[in-house]
């Protein structure tokens, strides 16, 4: 069985329902002393590198929005389930790891109580201050809910 996120890992935000996720900027190197996740979802505009876990790919360009809104809606939706699993290492990751990521740990958030015109705030203040990076992109959050 592998162990789950630990909590104080940079990173790795804490959702209301107890669910770890880890968001994480892709242009920094991984740490070799932490641990992989298990199971990541990359925000790109084109394909990413391949990774020696599960991963999927979520067409996303920069300070933009993902290019099928439904396929985010299912890839948020399937991610934040697996999370509730405590021996899975779920991670969000785009280039920097603040605006697709903080917009889809946003999502996540949504999904697990926060109510919509919060949750920029909630991640901004349990994850990165600058998360969630453009007024489109805040958005996008508020109407994930609806």
């Amino acid at each position: 069985m592998s162990a789950g996120w630990d909590e104080r890992a940079a990173g790795v935000l804490r959702l209301p329902s107890g669910r770890l996720v880890r968001g994480r900027g892709l242009r920094r190197e991984l740490d070799p002393r932490s641990l992989p996740p298990t199971y990541g979802v990359y925000l790109l505009g084109k394909e990413p590198p391949e990774v020696p876990w599960e991963s999927r790919w979520l067409r996303w360009p920069d300070f933009r929005l993902p290019r099928d809104r439904a396929e985010a809606r299912k890839v948020l939706t399937q991610t934040w389930e697996r999370a509730a699993d405590p021996a899975e290492r779920v991670e969000i990751a785009c280039g920097g790891g603040r605006g697709r990521t903080g917009t889809a740990l946003a999502c996540l958030a949504v999904l697990d109580g926060v109510p919509p015109e919060e949750a920029v705030r909630f991640v901004r203040r349990d994850y990165d201050r600058h998360a969630v990076e453009t007024p489109w992109q805040r958005t996008y959050v508020r109407r994930f809910g609806g």
